[in-house]
């Protein structure tokens, strides 16, 4: 399907990340995973605006232009009462300022049926205590998500996904953990990297500015205590 396509993927080095290169790879496209793991295109931090830059040169000089970027690098996560104002904005550097200046770089380069995907999360609609720059950066890669696919009307579908419970060692949960979701399991990265395929496809040619929750169904499932056999123990 993405015979000889070029796809960036941004955290491509495990998770989430490496499914997503992988599955791209095996459709036969060429991919250019940036991480700061050794070992795969580029070795950079996504913070680093030289970086960036030096990244998108790379891509442009070996292929000449881009099919798709994925935007999936993992901001830190840190709460209120340990989160300094450096790493806040750490966080947010490389969870919503790069996503924006990739775009922002490789937008003249794309190829026609461009397509960008943001990697996102559910907690952009719910949240655990002491997650803020984390959250924080979910929250804004999913707004740019929406003003990007307006700016970049008729050139280039950009879309999210916001994953649930995604187990990154694909490891099958049985009792509580699988039961109290709806899907009646944990998710895995493939839950992710089939949906970033698809929406890089033709297949999904109108669809474009959409947030796409992948979480089991955790976030339509109404909670109260002592309702349906729930219970709040403190």
């Amino acid at each position: 399907m993405f015979e000889n396509k070029i796809a960036v993927v941004t955290g491509g080095a495990k998770g989430i990340g490496r499914a997503i290169a992988e599955e791209f790879q095996k459709e036969g496209a060429k991919v250019c995973v940036i991480d700061l793991l050794p070992g795969g295109y580029y070795v950079g931090d996504l913070a680093n605006q030289g970086v960036l830059e030096d990244f998108v040169r790379k891509v442009l000089a070996d292929y000449g232009h881009v099919d798709y970027l994925i935007n999936n690098a993992l901001p830190l996560m840190k709460g209120i009462d340990e989160c300094t104002y450096e790493e806040f904005n750490y966080a947010l550097r490389v969870g919503v300022a790069a996503p924006f200046y990739l775009a922002k770089l490789f937008a003249p380069h794309f190829a026609p049926g461009g397509a960008i995907v943001n990697i996102s999360s559910s907690r952009v609609r719910m949240s655990q205590p002491q997650t803020e720059s984390y959250t924080a950066a979910k929250g804004g890669i999913s707004a740019l998500t929406h003003a990007l696919a307006v700016s970049l009307a008729g050139r280039v579908r950009v879309n999210s996904i916001s994953p649930g419970w995604i187990d990154t060692g694909y490891a099958v949960y049985e009792g509580p953990d699988a039961v109290q979701q709806p899907a009646g399991r944990v998710g895995n990265p493939m839950d992710i990297a089939n949906m970033v395929l698809y929406l890089c496809s033709d297949k999904a040619g109108f669809i474009t500015g959409e947030n796409i929750c992948i979480d089991g169904g955790m976030t339509r499932q109404m909670i109260y205590h002592n309702d349906f056999g729930w219970r709040l123990e403190k």
